[in-house]
């Protein structure tokens, strides 16, 4: 990438991609969007404010990104729903070799079987991508949820 704002242009492409795969149920393709020594995790803006650790969902490799998956269609036993994401403009935070970190804002709204529709976690992503010629990698993605109240049925991923 010859700019930042290539850089840019490419995580929010890569961001619209990776919510895209999310809302049209195509989980089998989720782990694509991120390095084989990647870290995913979900917990709240407390835990992140205090110092703590604690994770509602955490992955950190590709391999356990598939395994979620997997237990996602076959054995895990939740209501069916689907979710969809407004995402804000990434924030490009710094940039240090091929390693890229960014915020960005979301809203998740979640559609029950039966039509029902909540909004159902508000955030950012804390995000770390690797340059990977003209296109970007997730390294790192961090969901912040605002509330510290996260519903039973987080099953999908945020």
């Amino acid at each position: 990438m010859t700019s930042l704002q290539d850089l840019w242009f490419a995580i929010a492409q890569a961001q619209a991609a990776h919510a895209r795969c999310l809302d049209d149920d195509r989980l089998e393709e989720w782990p694509d969007f991120f390095a084989d020594d990647c870290l995913y995790r979900v917990t709240s803006a407390d835990n992140v404010r205090d110092g703590y650790e604690a994770s509602l969902i955490f992955l950190n490799s590709k391999g356990m990104v598939r395994d979620r998956v997997s237990a996602l269609r076959t054995a895990n036993i939740y209501e069916r729903q689907a979710y969809r994401h407004l995402l804000g403009q990434p924030s490009i935070l710094s940039t240090e070799g091929d390693k890229v970190s960014t915020e960005t804002s979301f809203v998740v709204a979640r559609i029950m079987r039966d039509g029902k529709t909540d909004l159902f976690a508000t955030g950012r992503y804390l995000d770390t991508w690797r340059r990977a010629g003209d296109s970007v990698e997730l390294m790192a993605r961090v969901v912040v949820c605002d509330s510290s109240r996260i519903d039973t049925l987080l099953a999908l991923p945020l």
